[in-house]
């Protein structure tokens, strides 16, 4: 798999996400991506209660931990790669988490906004970042 450049949304290199739990597509703690990536892994987002509640309600389960792929679960305040859609939808149903700009990979803009992104930075809200 040839990974795409690493940059972020903001035209600079792009920064981890999260190495506790270990993220990505690559799991290498960086929303990298590549062509085979169909999901595009690529919003950096600090996960919430209401957040994770939705992507359970829709068939993923991000809060249970499942040992057997050496996935911890989540909880809120870590931070996580999601699929750009997922990110999308979120924002649709009212319930999207804070994103961490430099840790977005400008792939995302193929299915979200820069403003939508924008609008829900963490670093613009006195979060993570």
């Amino acid at each position: 798999m040839q990974m795409y450049e690493a940059i972020n949304v903001l035209g600079g290199t792009l920064q981890p996400c999260s190495l506790k739990p270990r993220t990505g597509f690559f799991r290498d703690g960086s929303c990298n991506t590549c062509w085979e990536d169909s999901g595009s892994h690529t919003v950096c987002a600090v996960m919430t209660a209401e957040f994770l509640a939705f992507s359970k309600y829709l068939g993923n389960d991000l809060s249970t931990p499942r040992p057997e792929y050496d996935f911890p679960g989540l909880k809120p305040g870590d931070q996580w790669c999601l699929c750009a859609s997922r990110f999308l939808q979120a924002v649709q149903e009212g319930c999207a988490p804070e994103v961490m700009l430099a840790s977005t990979h400008r792939d995302a803009l193929r299915v979200v906004p820069f403003k939508m992104l924008a609008d829900h930075a963490a670093e613009k809200k006195g979060g993570k970042g």
